[in-house]
């Protein structure tokens, strides 16, 4: 099982690439919101070996919590995590002109934006939940900011959330048939719920929702963006 979090990852990865390929005018959010969201790989020693501990290449989450995996996961899931919405429901960005940026709403824009960090980083310093947790809540408090800020964001948001859930359902099951014992052997479940899916950590699931909450409208709501439909021709 040495390299079933690579090969996962990589897995990702291909999806990520396809998408790239296919979807030509998604690629510019994609590849920022990729590139944006795969720092956020460098956080995995919250998580080792406190949520899970994987196998990895040159064992690295065993010798030091961070492994190469978990950049290649982040970068992927971020682009996404962006578009999958709009490649669903064929919908187009256009922008906010600026006039409409002064609404009231939009005077909190940059605060905002720093509330998932505030909020992982009180409830981590301040509680004794698992770090896990702690990103749950966090991306579900920036979904609801974002809210907020963008209530024109509020079907991307939800239905957002639900889509990459069922993405990550997928993708998650994906590699259970070949290894069943995989979760049992490296989540740590005696720090968890024990609420498994389908083989599926109720905590993976719950992340995939607030992640897909928070990350459907982060590009929208960082760059002035608004969901379009497309434009038909009778």
């Amino acid at each position: 099982m040495q390299y079933v979090w690579f090969i996962w990852s990589l897995i990702i990865l291909a999806l990520w690439a396809v998408i790239y390929l296919l979807r030509k005018a998604s690629r510019k959010e994609m590849l920022k919101m990729s590139l944006i969201t795969m720092p956020f790989g460098l956080t995995e020693p919250l998580f080792v070996p406190e949520y899970w501990f994987p196998p990895s290449l040159f064992d690295l989450a065993e010798k030091s919590g961070f492994d190469i995996e978990s950049l290649i996961f982040s970068f992927a899931i971020g682009g996404i995590g962006t578009v999958l919405y709009n490649l669903i429901f064929k919908r187009r960005l256009a922008e906010i002109p600026h006039n409409e940026r002064n609404h009231q709403r939009h005077k909190l824009h940059i605060y905002v934006l720093f509330i998932p960090a505030i909020v992982f980083l009180i409830m981590a310093l301040f509680t004794s939940l698992n770090h896990i947790y702690c990103g749950i809540i966090a991306m579900f408090f920036g979904g609801m900011a974002t809210l907020y800020c963008r209530p024109d964001l509020k079907g991307k948001i939800w239905v957002g959330g639900i889509l990459f859930t069922v993405l990550y359902f997928i993708y998650f099951g994906s590699i259970l048939p070949f290894y069943p014992q995989y979760v049992e052997l490296y989540w740590n479940l005696e720090n968890l719920t024990h609420l498994i899916v389908l083989g599926i950590p109720i905590e993976e699931l719950l992340f995939a929702f607030t992640f897909g909450m928070y990350w459907s409208g982060l590009y929208e709501h960082l760059y002035w963006r608004k969901v379009m439909k497309p434009i038909t021709i009778d």
